[in-house]
């Protein structure tokens, strides 16, 4: 992949998970209701999404780090996943508004994209598999 197209593409997809995860602080109540309840305090998991989302994407920003932050946003993303399907499930409301089914299937598209851009900037278009690079950490 080219450096300067992995750079182009690295730099505001982190920059926006940062901002995300900003957000977490900042207004904790609007991310709270999407809590699945099973978890528990949904402002712990608020604060905790937000810093891992803070944390891997200036890992992913960074070219140091880009490719491992980039598996975390992956995996992240798919554990994430479970609080928006809980939003749909249970028809959850964000500022007062519930959404359609076809706003949160395109969501979850979105969600695919997300995490497709990650895999790549993982360097999975390399043939590289996750437990491969697992191996470096053990």
């Amino acid at each position: 992949m080219s450096g300067f197209v992995e750079n182009l593409v690295a730099v505001p997809y982190g920059l926006w998970f940062v901002w995300v995860g900003v957000q977490h602080f900042q207004d904790p109540e609007w991310f709270e209701p999407i809590v699945p309840r099973a978890l528990g305090d949904p402002r712990f998991w608020v604060y905790l999404s937000g810093a891992f989302e803070v944390v891997l994407g200036l890992g992913v920003a960074l070219p140091w780090f880009r490719r491992e932050a980039a598996l975390g946003i992956s995996l992240m993303l798919v554990v994430l996943y479970w609080a928006n399907l809980n939003m749909w499930i249970n028809d959850i409301p964000l500022s007062g508004r519930t959404y359609a089914n076809h706003w949160h299937a395109l969501r979850g598209l979105g969600q695919v994209v997300l995490i497709s851009i990650a895999l790549w900037l993982g360097g999975l278009e390399e043939g590289q598999r996750l437990f491969e690079r697992a191996k470096l950490y053990l």
